[in-house]
């Protein structure tokens, strides 16, 4: 008999909800693909933040699962730490050869390549009968990761219009966030549930999907922008059509903070001005002038500061929380949870603002943002710091996330702005050296300050990812090298003063190099 007194049978209010789950689950669809401008851009924009996912991924889930190595293959929290630092050294010796490739070569091609070297490495991983075998596999994974970086900047700003850019970077690095996560939460409990060895190979079987979906589904895009994708495109062009490209001679489109300089009396430095194919200049002859451009020197510091001081968050974020406030794995978990999407809405939020403040008229709109960006997210994570009532400081630590993750697109953009098109792959990888090495010595400096800052952790040995570092010691560790944020929104925000020339000095660049019409 059905129900009665005006209620709804339990099938038709259980198909009622799946009508409402579905129609709710259609509306955020057709939103992302609006915010998206088209379902050919979501595909790659969607593709490209899988590939940054990968490399955080692998780096949380050793946290995660760092009791569990430590048990099965009997390595002391040392060599637990050698096997979170040894990818990101090797990284970040192999991006630099990288980036010459990114310039030269096919980048869909080597990016592919890459990444199923990256998922082969994982799946060995999960085969390793020792801690020996397990840092061999580490060693190839660590070369893979070498080539997101340099590679995919590249190619965004030969996918995407350039006054879209802050938002697309803002997209595409929420890869990192959500790659972070899944490692952690993910991969870190089923190897909780399983066995260790189950988180990398949850890990490598998506990686080897992405690799077919790159190299089924994304075409090498021209240089220097005549493959860019407009909103609503409905297919790619064709670089071999003259019809559907820019004539010789034309150049690369303007960035909208290069169209702004233009107009301004702002003058190129002219011993950095570029009269050659900037692709035939050697290594050293290409590092040597993305060291020079000051704006660019200044982001690569920056950047590093930035991401050793969020290293040390992922290693002992953890460890300190479930400490400092008391509470069980779970409810840690969810803690750094939610810092994680908190992270992700100052992501996305990041690159939009940086782009309405360039098209409102400030020239340096995505410097600002990335500079403020570090003096916000410090202002707020020292009273966080301070505080022991999670209550009141959970709402400051997911607003310090937010904002902190905000740099990144404005700032990621900002480089585009500063160089030769034809140098975007050499100078992120510059830049992705120097990040890498301060990555790989973050969760040692955090862990041996720690330790130092507490005796009886120092005695127990333990400096790495284990709970052998107290919480004490961990606290006055992230709260003294908090300063590194602080050194990192000062040198930003000198950027302002050089970042307009090193505009003019990249349009001078591109218009001294434009191929002959003939």
């Amino acid at each position: 008999m059905g129900d009665t007194g005006g209620h709804l049978p339990r099938s038709l209010a259980g198909a009622a909800r799946g009508l409402t789950i579905s129609s709710t689950g259609g509306r955020l669809w057709g939103w992302w693909l609006d915010a998206a401008g088209g379902p050919l851009r979501a595909r790659v924009l969607i593709l490209f933040a899988g590939v940054l996912a990968l490399d955080t991924a692998d780096v949380s889930m050793i946290g995660a699962i760092a009791s569990k190595l430590e048990t099965a293959l009997r390595i002391s929290n040392t060599e637990l730490g050698v096997l979170a630092s040894v990818p990101s050294v090797v990284a970040a010796v192999a991006t630099v050869p990288v980036g010459v490739l990114t310039d030269r070569a096919c980048r869909m091609r080597l990016l592919t390549s890459s990444i199923v070297i990256w998922g082969i490495a994982m799946a060995a991983s999960a085969a390793s009968p020792s801690f020996a075998v397990l840092l061999l596999t580490r060693l190839a994974l660590g070369a893979a990761n070498a080539t997101a970086g340099p590679t995919v900047s590249s190619l965004i700003g030969d996918y995407f219009p350039v006054r879209e850019r802050g938002r697309v970077y803002g997209i595409i690095l929420s890869g990192e966030l959500l790659g972070a996560g899944i490692g952690f939460i993910v991969a870190g409990e089923i190897a909780s549930v399983l066995t260790w060895r189950a988180g990398f190979v949850v890990l490598a079987l998506p990686s080897l999907a992405l690799a077919y979906l790159l190299w089924r589904k994304l075409p090498e895009p021209a240089r220097g922008g005549t493959g860019r994708l407009k909103r609503g495109a409905t297919r790619f062009v064709d670089p071999d059509d003259p019809a559907e490209t820019p004539p010789a001679g034309e150049g690369p489109e303007l960035t909208v903070a290069q169209k702004k300089v233009k107009r301004l009396p702002v003058d190129p430095h002219e011993e950095l001005v570029l009269r050659g194919d900037p692709a035939r200049l050697s290594l050293w002859e290409a590092t040597k002038y993305v060291l020079r451009v000051r704006t660019n020197l200044i982001l690569v510091v920056t950047s590093a500061l930035g991401y050793f001081y969020l290293t040390g968050i992922e290693t002992f974020g953890q460890v300190y929380v479930r400490h400092h406030y008391g509470l069980g794995q779970g409810t840690s978990t969810l803690v750094l949870g939610a810092l994680g999407l908190g992270g992700l809405v100052g992501v996305l939020a990041g690159g939009g603002l940086a782009d309405r403040l360039l098209a409102r008229g400030d020239v340096n709109g995505r410097i600002t943002v990335g500079g403020w960006s570090f003096v916000i997210a410090t202002g707020l994570l020292v009273p966080a710091l301070l505080g022991r009532s999670l209550i009141w400081t959970l709402p400051l630590l997911i607003a310090a996330s937010a904002a902190f993750a905000a740099r990144n697109p404005a700032l990621d953009a900002a480089r585009l702005d500063i160089m030769h098109h034809r140098l975007w792959g050499r100078a992120e990888a510059v830049r992705t050296f120097l990040r890498r090495l301060m990555v790989a010595t973050a969760p040692v400096v955090f862990g041996a300050l720690a330790d130092a800052l507490d005796h009886g952790a120092a005695t127990s040995g333990h400096y790495g990812f284990g709970a052998g570092a107290s919480a004490s010691g961990l606290h006055l560790a992230l709260l003294i090298l908090s300063v590194t944020l602080v050194l990192g929104g000062l040198l930003t925000f000198r950027a302002r003063r050089t970042y307009p020339r090193d505009v003019a000095t990249a349009i001078a660049s591109e218009e001294a190099t434009k191929p002959s019409r003939e």
